[in-house]
Parts: structure tokens; C-alpha cells; sequence
């Protein structure tokens, strides 16, 4: 068995260091008798539950995004709303939510601040030009990063399906060999 065969940090890898399958064109250049045979099926074994495990955690990852996405498009176009509001406008009258079913009235006048969530109880006041900036921002992130999981997930299928190949080939090669010993056997 060579080295060709770990996932190491000399590996090729994609853009985020995830690294390729070796293709297994000549099932020689990995096993050399049937001894090693086990413990390359092990190894590739290993490696496709690396995969599989890394192709899970993406999975997870971009639906978080997917779920996230909307909600930063929603509080980006209520900033946008406010900043376009004159300042002789009507005082606008909105409901907000409290909690999960406790929502309260409340009149708006024009405001040159908002008040934004940013993740584990933490909620911060921004001037409108910021909030906006700071959002757009967190969008443009959050959109290339889902772009990044659902790329990942395509090459990681890929690799998968490139190392159940290689499997394969290694079996069917053990055998053939098996095939032979017995064909020599019988001579």
C-alpha cells in the first residue's frame, strides 16, 4: 500500500482544503498481493466516512444559511424602508413581536438609528447608513458561503463516488487474483 493513499497535508485539495480522491487507474500501484488487499479496502473505507462525514456537517451548514439568508434579506429591506422615510412623514403604526406570540403596536417616526441583533443576546444601535452597510455586508457573506457549501457538496460527491470506485476495483481485482490461484491450483 502507498502513501497515495492518505488523505494528508500534501494531498491535493480544493479551495477550502478539502482533498481529492486518488483515482485508482492501475489497482497495482496500490496493492501489490492479496495481503494488502484488507488493509487498502480499510483504508478506502475510512476515507469515504471522512467524506461522507464532511458532506454531512456542508449539508448542515447551508441549510443554516438557507434559513438565515431570508432573514437578513428582511431586516435589510426594513432598514432600507426606514432610511426612506422623510422626515415630515406620518408616524408609521406597526406591529413588532415580543415573543413567539406576544406582538405589541408601536408608532415609528422618522429615526436615524436601529437597534440590531447580532447573535447571543447581543443587540447593538446603529446609524442607518451602517446598519444598511453592515447588512449588506452579512448578506453578501452569508450568499458566498452557501455558494461555497453547495460547490463543496458537489465535489464531495464526487469523491465519493470516485472512492467507491476505486473499492470496487480493488475487489474485483482480489478477485481475479483468487480466480487465478485457484485456476493454478486446478493445473
Amino acid at each position: 500500500m502507498t502513501e497515495q493513499i492518505k488523505l494528508g497535508k500534501d494531498a491535493a485539495t480544493n479551495a477550502r482544503g478539502i482533498p481529492y480522491a486518488p483515482f485508482v487507474e492501475r489497482v497495482e500501484d496500490y496493492v501489490t498481493t492479496r495481503a494488502d488487499v484488507e488493509k487498502t479496502l480499510q483504508s478506502f473505507s475510512e476515507m469515504i466516512s471522512k467524506y461522507q462525514f464532511m458532506e454531512s456537517s456542508t449539508q448542515k451548514r447551508a441549510l443554516g444559511l438557507k434559513d438565515k439568508i431570508p432573514d437578513i434579506e428582511k431586516t435589510l429591506e426594513t432598514v432600507q424602508f426606514l432610511a426612506s422615510r422623510d422626515d415630515d412623514a406620518e408616524p408609521l403604526e406597526t406591529s413588532f413581536e415580543l415573543n413567539d406570540t406576544l406582538y405589541a403596536k408601536a408608532n415609528i417616526a422618522k429615526v436615524d438609528e436601529v437597534y440590531l441583533w447580532l447573535g447571543a443576546n447581543v443587540m447593538l444601535s446603529y446609524p442607518i447608513p451602517e446598519a444598511t452597510e453592515l447588512l449588506t455586508g452579512k448578506l453578501s457573506a452569508a450568499r458566498q458561503s452557501l455558494s461555497n457549501c453547495e460547490e463543496d457538496l458537489d465535489f464531495l460527491r464526487e469523491q465519493i463516488t470516485t472512492m467507491e470506485v476505486a473499492t470496487a476495483r480493488v475487489y474485483n481485482w482480489d478477485v481475479g487474483q483468487k480466480r487465478k490461484e485457484k485456476e493454478a491450483e486446478g493445473s
